[in-house]
């Protein structure tokens, strides 16, 4: 009746029996006392064309009609709906006048259901999805669509977020049914080329997790039902919504607050940047190791003192493990890290490129350090008239070993950016402040150290001289870079 309160109808109706919705059926069943029909009433709703594969008629505006006159407009309608990436649901009633149980080990039996129509939902993709989906592709990551929605549907959103093509392979795509048939073997031929599972069952998700994970791949999962709960608990990575069942969040590794994609992208970004921001600081601790430890090692044979004391190394190394390590972990995030491959989970985070500019450049400092300390106990530079290496000349040899480190700071920003170490300084606050501290420390421990650091004050000329020196460390890198680009 047009003039019935639907609540009130329903919060009078008693429920006699019921199904619940389950992803292997496909359906749910609730066999009701009805106040309106004086009677018992079966709703059954669910996917439609399992609903409709259970009726035996259907309601028309002429009256009842056989399904097998009206299954194919049907189909048609269905069709129409899914091209637009819309998700269907159908329903059917029968009225009870038998005795006859209906619920018989979770199906129906003894039914003679009506097929009352179907309602088409809309749920329309966030406007930044496709986008963060590219750069995902981009990032060699590879996206694919599980879902329980019709092969209709799932095409049409595939499409929609760029994951498909019209020249894609029918390969490409395949349901949780015909998944399911598939043997290891076979299943995992499939992985490189499927893009989109549709009709998925919670245990069609979890085994693809699990396939994907056995042929060497890094799995992360993103879901907000309770029938994702297997897959992303099994996943490397599971990735909840925030708007998700409480059964997901507690699968789940982490859950997205925001339900957005694009939060994903992000953490891709963040979490390569924070990885490259450690490489960039090994590179710079280890050049530094390699030639304090050499240097004071060669200085004690043949000079008969250490070239750096204790207090000067404690202070080489609060440079080396606390000011650039905040300095290089505070470079922001850059984009072209998301146009980088994936890199193997179990390789080493010193790679050769590394190896090389470590060794190389530690060697290097090493050479021209202890070219400085031969050159000033042959020509007492300084006129000091004292034996062997002056205060003065250790001094000077100090402060050249760590302005070398200061200015290799910045080769080390530049590291792998393949850009100018000067590129988006002006937006790396942190490492500006640490820059700052470090070149200032430098510069009281020399002129108000004394015998603590085992120091003297330096004069301007020579200050200008051992900054302009130690900085071609830069330059030469630049140069370096610049000769990169151009190739």
């Amino acid at each position: 009746s047009k003039e019935s309160n639907y609540l009130e109808l329903r919060d009078n109706t008693s429920i006699i029996e019921q199904l619940t919705f389950s992803t292997e059926r496909k359906y749910m069943a609730t066999l009701v006392d009805s106040p309106l029909h004086k009677q018992r009433v079966l709703y059954v709703k669910g996917a439609p064309e399992i609903v409709l594969s259970l009726c035996k008629n259907v309601l028309s505006y002429d009256g009842l009609k056989p399904v097998s006159e009206t299954s194919h407009e049907i189909g048609s309608m269905l069709n129409q709906y899914q091209n637009q990436a819309m998700r269907t649901l159908g329903f059917a009633y029968e009225i009870v006048e038998d005795t006859k149980d209906r619920f018989l080990n979770g199906e129906l039996e003894n039914t003679n259901l009506t097929f009352l129509g179907i309602a088409a939902i809309s749920d329309p993709l966030r406007e930044d999805v496709p986008d963060a989906v590219l750069v995902c592709l981009k990032a060699g990551i590879d996206v694919k669509i599980v879902t329980g929605d019709t092969p209709g549907t799932a095409r049409e959103i595939g499409r929609q977020i760029g994951i498909l093509s019209n020249n894609d392979s029918p390969e490409s795509m395949i349901t949780g049914p015909d998944f399911a048939k598939l043997n290891d073997k076979d299943a995992t031929l499939l992985l490189n080329g499927l893009k989109i599972m549709c009709r998925a069952r919670p245990a069609d998700k979890q085994r693809l997790v699990q396939l994907l994970q056995k042929s060497g791949s890094v799995v992360a999962v993103t879901g907000d039902g309770t029938n994702d709960a297997p897959a992303l608990n099994h996943a490397h990575v599971g990735l909840s919504m925030g708007s998700g069942t409480s059964v997901a969040k507690e699968a789940s590794d982490i859950t997205l607050m925001d339900d957005s994609f694009n939060s994903i992208t992000n953490a891709v970004l963040w979490g390569r940047t924070v990885y490259k921001n450690i490489q960039r600081f090994i590179i710079f601790q280890l050049t530094i190791n390699v030639a304090a430890l050499v240097i004071d090692f060669i200085g004690a044979i043949f000079w008969g003192k250490l070239p750096l004391t204790v207090t000067q190394l404690l202070w080489i190394n609060l440079i080396m493990d606390t000011f650039a390590a905040g300095a290089l972990a505070s470079l922001p995030p850059d984009p072209k890290v998301m146009k980088d491959k994936p890199r193997n989970r179990n390789a080493f985070i010193v790679t050769k490129e590394m190896a090389i500019s470590i060794f190389g450049i530690g060697l290097l400092f090493v050479v021209l350090l202890l070219g400085l300390l031969y050159h000033f106990t042959i020509t007492d530079y300084f006129n000091t008239g004292e034996p062997g290496l002056s205060i003065k000349e250790l001094t000077v040899f100090f402060t050249f070993f760590v302005m070398l480190q200061f200015w290799n700071m910045f080769n080390a920003k530049a590291f792998f950016s393949g850009r100018s170490a000067f590129h988006g300084l002006t937006k790396s606050v942190g490492f500006e402040i640490v820059a700052v501290v470090i070149f200032f420390g430098q510069f009281l421990i020399v002129e108000f150290g004394g015998d603590v650091f085992r120091t003297t004050p330096l004069t301007f000329q020579e200050w200008v001289v051992i900054i302009s020196s130690t900085s071609l460390v830069l330059w030469i890198g630049e140069i370096v870079r610049f000769a990169k680009r151009s190739r």
